[in-house]
């Protein structure tokens, strides 16, 4: 009998060695942490978004790092597969705004503990507290797993899926970056993606915790061209900017090292220069004798003003009503243009996902079989494939686990 070695019990691996397994193959899943799913049970802060409600081609658009070459993994297992897959096994979902699946409890470990029970009942031999020293190929074809106890597996194939670099504490410490570059193959540069911004402007300290919802962000690169846009939430850290638009605009920069981008608010996108003019005006007639200070309280959060006040440089006790025409358009212009200078990512541990990984043309997409040693795949976040935020990323580690499993 085929024995097929996993590396990796997390979305991909998992599902990698059921498909495996329901094959009739001899499936040994390893697992350096002392339970499956880790990295599962802190997405979406725990609620784990599985997937997107929506057609293939825009799954392939919302991934902006080699995303055609997840064609074959998307039709093959698509986003209806993976609601039916966990419907089957007990867990029901819902969707909800921007077509982001969850499960309904709202629970991650629902997910993860669907996906153990799966792969128990495909009798697959689950070995937990294992970590991998060394993957060895002789004549360019898997032959063995060597483990860090310096026992031996015995295998004809190995499916790596050990993540990337993000989030260490769930085991993701850059293993299959090890195990491909030892065999031949080239890992394209890694560096975070669905991570926070730091920015230049020292203000943004004051602004720590601030959350605003319904802004809109656009991104511009050092010739002033537009990278990326985006609306929805954002909230402020003491180093800079986070949240879901922020995330999904860091997949979009490349080097910040090499690169200066500005990140441009809008604070009030439903409202243009001319519209929102008008409303200011509205404001500063209902406070037409009070200090500046008092006029911006029903347009903006209360932390927020007084940085907008410092920027505008109108003085925050000037009456209202002396304030010029050109100063009130100079407001507006600040209120559609609130921008900040990137600083860096935060730090690669506290990334969502890692871009970067294993060079997709050395890896056959169908199967996900490497084109250099025979016997060797590859699933998920190890590859040089990362998504937007939106269930995304874990579709990726499905369908790559999945062409893995189907065809090892």
């Amino acid at each position: 009998m085929k024995k097929v070695v996993v590396i990796g019990a997390g979305a991909a691996g998992m599902v990698a060695a059921s498909v495996a397994a329901d094959r009739g193959l001899d499936v040994t899943l390893l697992e350096k942490n002392h339970r499956v799913g880790r990295k599962i049970l802190i997405t979406g802060k725990g609620r784990c978004n599985i997937t997107s409600d929506c057609d293939i081609e825009e799954l392939i658009e919302n991934v902006p790092t080699n995303g055609k070459f997840l064609y074959s993994a998307f039709y093959t297992f698509t986003n209806d597969d993976v609601i039916q897959m966990f419907n089957s096994l007990g867990v029901k979902t819902k969707t909800e705004r921007g077509k982001r699946v969850f499960p309904e409890s709202d629970k991650a470990h629902d997910i993860a503990n669907a996906l153990e029970k799966q792969v128990k009942n495909k009798k697959v031999n689950l070995v937990l507290n294992a970590s991998v020293d060394k993957v060895i190929a002789k004549n360019n074809k898997i032959e063995k797993v060597i483990l860090k106890d310096k026992s031996e597996i015995k295998c004809d194939a190995v499916i790596v899926a050990t993540g990337g670099l993000s989030y260490p504490l769930t085991g993701s410490t850059g293993d299959g970056y090890k195990f491909a570059k030892s065999l031949g193959h080239t890992i394209v540069d890694t560096k975070p993606s669905l991570i926070g911004i730091e920015v230049q402007e020292k203000f943004v300290s004051e602004l720590e915790k601030l959350s605003l919802r319904n802004i809109a962000i656009t991104v511009y690169n050092s010739k002033n061209k537009k990278v990326y846009d985006d609306f929805g939430e954002l909230e402020f850290t003491k180093v800079g900017l986070d949240g879901p638009v922020i995330k999904s605009a860091s997949c979009r920069m490349k080097d910040t090292t090499k690169e200066n981008y500005k990140i441009v608010i809008d604070l009030k996108p439903a409202l243009d220069e001319e519209k929102l003019d008008k409303r200011i005006q509205k404001d500063f007639q209902k406070y037409t004798n009070k200090k500046f200070e008092k006029a911006l309280d029903d347009l903006l959060p209360k932390k927020l003003i007084p940085i907008i006040i410092d920027l505008s440089e109108i003085d925050k006790d000037m009456v209202v009503h002396q304030i010029s025409r050109e100063q009130r358009k100079n407001l507006v212009k600040l209120l559609k243009n609130f921008t900040f200078t990137v600083k860096r990512y935060r730090p690669i541990e506290e990334a969502i996902i890692t871009s970067g990984g294993v060079k997709v043309n050395e890896i056959n997409s169908s199967t996900m079989e490497s084109k250099l040693v025979e016997g060797l795949y590859f699933a998920g976040e190890v590859i040089d494939v990362d998504a937007y935020t939106g269930g995304f990323n874990l579709q990726i580690a499905f369908s790559t686990g999945y062409l893995a499993g189907y065809y090892c």
